[in-house]
């Protein structure tokens, strides 16, 4: 997993913690990476995979990135790391096969105050969701399968 540098921050929060790779995440770990002794709340979240999908069952899932996907993650943290109101943020997206419960996406934002901290970590995942060039292929019970968010 990647982390920053104090030297390559952004002007007011702190990228701490930013990745996509095919390592489990660990949420307690994104939490961690957050932490500051002037943040009052830490809002975390961590996107789990689910045995359903519009009313059909899932057996397993697997996310493929595109070579630029961590990059676009980083852009994202960092659009969130700009609001003078957030003090550090940490996020990763896991790639590859993953299983029902396997944690697919986690983040965590810091700030001084809850509703900032989580109006900043919705963002966060909203944002992550809506440009990462990331697709998932959903395996059904049935063997049947497809992609979802493919161009």
């Amino acid at each position: 997993m990647s982390t920053d540098t104090p030297a390559a921050a952004p002007a007011n929060g702190r990228l701490t913690l930013v990745a996509v790779g095919t390592e489990p995440l660990d949420l307690a770990a994104h939490e961690a990476a957050v932490a500051d002794a002037a943040a009052g709340a830490v809002v975390s979240f961590q996107g789990v995979v689910r045995d359903h999908d519009h009313g059909r069952s899932v057996s397993s899932l697997e996310y493929e990135a595109h070579p630029s996907a961590e990059a676009v993650l980083r852009e994202v943290a960092a659009e969130i790391a700009a609001d003078p109101a957030v003090r550090a943020v940490a996020v990763s997206h896991r790639v590859g096969p993953l299983r029902i419960g396997d944690v697919a996406l986690a983040a965590a934002v810091s700030t001084a105050h809850r509703a900032e901290a989580f109006a900043a970590c919705a963002r966060l995942v909203d944002e992550a969701k809506a440009r990462l060039p990331i697709w998932k292929r959903q395996v059904f019970t049935d063997g049947t399968e497809e992609w979802v968010n493919c161009p």
